[in-house]
């Protein structure tokens, strides 16, 4: 299988453990920016070009940056458009990507997540913070990535505070009630096809609501209940993600789902769980592309 792993750097963590497993199963592999790529579009005849020569893969595993979705989502469809399989399509990493959307069919399709408001307009401020419910409030930025961009907001008008400076630099925010008995703490899993392959508990330092490990939290390993693994899975199945990170927290009323991400990070997880979860990824890809049914349309 040729195989080529869409990412800025080869030394990064997760780009380093996919090229590694594919080589060790014997896969040809390689490691090309997605920046660096550039695309002839022509009648019935896609290309691909980095550093002077066409390519082309049988199977591609993107590894794009969310300042770049929108470069990095078009090289993956000239991609598919050429025959290749993407660990994930174009049309789910756009969707996973803008935040608003993942959530509206998240919740559309009776996953459970956070009461969530968004609002336009300032003087519709407080009326859209009423429908979620009392404070405290969490307010977050959609461009946010890694816990940056989102605010614990303790009463009513600091909340309406909050959006009105956010909103004067035009920023698209969504308000999210505030799940105080998951006391700092939330929950990733890796979904790859249909399972889940591993899991990890992520607790926030002392002080701090965000369990994110750039914010200073730390991870341990962590099964999941039957439940939390199936609204999981649903929630990647929703967006169309073969390779997810699903973030979830607990709350009285069940597991909630968080986010989604379309390239989840492997170190933390790998560590916390000792699962080899590129080896997982690229066994997956070898079964996908052996029984993928070609005739299939391409989502895009």
């Amino acid at each position: 299988m040729k195989l080529g792993i869409l990412s800025q750097d080869i030394k990064l963590y997760s780009t380093s453990r996919l090229n590694e497993s594919a080589k060790k199963r014997g896969h040809e592999t390689e490691v090309v920016s997605y920046l660096r790529c550039y695309m002839n579009i022509a009648k019935a005849k896609p290309r691909v070009f980095f550093q002077g020569r066409e390519i082309n893969y049988d199977v591609v595993i993107p590894r794009i940056a969310a300042t770049w979705t929108f470069y990095g989502a078009a090289v993956v469809r000239q991609f598919e458009l050429m025959g290749s399989l993407s660990a994930n399509s174009s049309a789910s990493i756009s969707r996973s990507r803008d935040k608003l959307r993942a959530l509206q069919l998240i919740g559309n399709s009776g996953v459970e997540m956070p009461i969530t408001g968004y609002v336009h307009l300032s003087r519709d401020i407080e009326s859209v913070l009423n429908t979620v419910g009392e404070p405290p409030f969490v307010i977050k930025l959609l461009e946010g990535t890694q816990g940056r961009g989102v605010v614990l907001t303790e009463t009513m008008g600091a909340a309406i505070s909050a959006i009105e400076t956010m909103k004067k630099i035009d920023a698209n925010i969504l308000i999210q009630e505030f799940i105080s008995e998951a006391n700092g703490e939330d929950i990733r899993a890796i979904v790859v096809g249909d399972e889940v392959v591993a899991s990890m508990k992520r607790i926030a330092k002392p002080g701090e609501f965000r369990s994110n490990v750039h914010l200073g939290g730390r991870v341990e390993d962590y099964k999941l209940t039957d439940q939390e693994k199936e609204s999981a899975i649903r929630a990647a199945k929703v967006l169309g993600l073969s390779v997810a990170g699903v973030d979830l927290i607990q709350s009285d009323r069940g597991p909630l789902v968080l986010e989604v991400n379309s390239s989840p990070g492997l170190e933390g997880i790998e560590r916390a769980s000792g699962i080899d979860v590129a080896d997982k990824i690229i066994e997956y890809l070898e079964q996908q592309h052996v029984t993928r049914d070609k005739s299939k349309p391409i989502d895009i």
